[in-house]
């Protein structure tokens, strides 16, 4: 069963598990289950998915229960009066904070503007060897996309060299390798911590939170960040 973070006669939200698809998709038609499918038989009427995460992103997944609630949070998601926070492992030492605005080319070929903000919680560095490196360094940090543009956070973390660990195709396939050879693990350390948005309803302001799974408690074991206050 999906853990519900939110639910009332308007809306449902999830804490959404890495590797389970929102809706059906044509690449990859194969998979029989995706979060529509086992949310509707879970609560035992349909759902419409608010917005998206990636497939190997876990977190906070809205849903409507009729097609004018979706209407009118598409609306609000369109103005950006809805407040998404993220945390993410990345490769490197990322600096305090910084807005990365760069324009994004999505699947149909079309350039979008792009803008995230981020700061650096935490950094580390590990014993573990790569390249010409004795050890390797990561950071933890906590990103607020302003737009909502398709792989966006991984596509912007590559682009100022800093890919989110286990990212494919937008990382370093190098990095990704070392750690599945060395430790097993080869999960996307991208996690929608925090969804704040007004109730369409009742207009009172909600705000979600999803605790991090167990991929990210592994990578953990071995980087050793504080990351307690996310379980």
């Amino acid at each position: 069963m999906l853990e519900i973070l939110y639910q009332d006669e308007y809306i449902v939200a999830i804490n959404k598990p890495r590797d389970l698809l929102v809706h059906k998709s044509f690449i990859a038609s194969d998979i029989q289950e995706y979060a529509i499918q086992i949310l509707r038989d879970q609560i035992g009427q349909y759902v419409y998915p608010v917005h998206r995460l990636d497939r190997k992103t876990s977190g906070v997944l809205l849903f409507a229960l009729d097609k004018e609630i979706l209407k009118q949070l598409n609306d609000d998601f369109a103005t950006r009066s809805v407040e998404k926070k993220y945390i993410a492992i990345v490769r490197g030492y990322t600096i305090d904070e910084e807005t990365i605005d760069y324009a994004l080319t999505n699947d149909n070929g079309q350039v979008q503007k792009a803008k995230t903000y981020y700061k650096t919680l935490q950094r580390v560095e590990i014993e573990m060897p790569f390249g010409k490196h004795l050890t390797s360094r990561y950071s933890l940090v906590e990103a607020y996309p302003e737009t909502g543009r398709q792989h966006q956070l991984r596509k912007h973390f590559k682009h100022i060299f800093h890919p989110i660990l286990g990212s494919r195709p937008h990382g370093c396939n190098k990095q990704n390798k070392l750690w599945l050879d060395t430790h097993g693990l080869g999960a996307m350390l991208l996690h929608a911590l925090e969804l704040k948005f007004t109730h369409p309803v009742t207009k009172e302001t909600i705000e979600l939170r999803a605790t991090i799974d167990e991929q990210y408690r592994k990578y953990n074991a071995v980087l050793g960040f504080d990351l307690e206050q996310y379980y």
